[in-house]
């Protein structure tokens, strides 16, 4: 098995509750899991990884990875909301996947809302992390297109096209197929 893997898929496309049932499983079999996600995910809890369907699970929360170190016996490191973190708290997880018989799994977003993407998901792709599409479908209603992007809106349901690329929360997110990005993004049609 690869020793470094990337989960991505769009917002809503439950890489959290992947994350919490592989930890729930692993640990369940005998083999210690860690799980760490970024400081600047308080969305739901500060302490917790949470998914939308209602199950969490404790994580440590870490602002970079500088001093991070597995505690002895750990079999496998869960990273929530990879994206948030640096390439450079990347390669302190790929030190661990390479020296240690340690299975780091990451999960988060690969692109952010302006179709840029996020830093610490290009430099997995870098360094050779197994990629692993986790599908949704786009939520306007009444297209079943493969979700591929996502828009944020202000409070007049209008599409934000620049400004961080760091947004945390989902209120004013919405995943959606490449056709309604195209539209809404370039077109500045509603449809929300």
């Amino acid at each position: 098995m690869a020793s470094l893997h990337f989960h991505y898929g769009t917002m809503g496309s439950s890489k959290s509750a992947q994350l919490i049932i592989n930890a729930y499983n692993q640990n369940k079999n005998g083999n210690k899991t860690e799980i760490i996600k970024p400081k600047i995910d308080n969305r739901f809890s500060e302490n917790m990884v949470n998914s939308r369907i209602g199950i969490s699970a404790p994580a440590t929360v870490l602002d970079n990875l500088n001093t991070y170190a597995p505690a002895p016996g750990t079999k496998m490191i869960l990273v929530d909301e990879v994206q948030f973190f640096r390439p450079s708290d990347i390669d302190k997880l790929v030190h661990i996947a390479d020296n240690a018989p340690i299975i780091v799994m990451c999960y988060g977003l690969m692109v952010d809302s302006n179709e840029c993407i996020f830093p610490a998901a290009r430099r997995l792709i870098e360094v050779g992390a197994k990629l692993h599409h986790i599908e949704s479908t786009c939520q306007i209603p009444g297209c079943m297109r493969l979700a591929t992007h996502h828009l944020r809106f202000d409070a007049n349901d209008d599409v934000i096209r620049a400004g961080e690329q760091i947004a945390v929360g989902d209120s004013n997110y919405k995943s959606v197929c490449r056709m309604h990005f195209n539209m809404l993004y370039h077109d500045n049609e509603k449809q929300r």
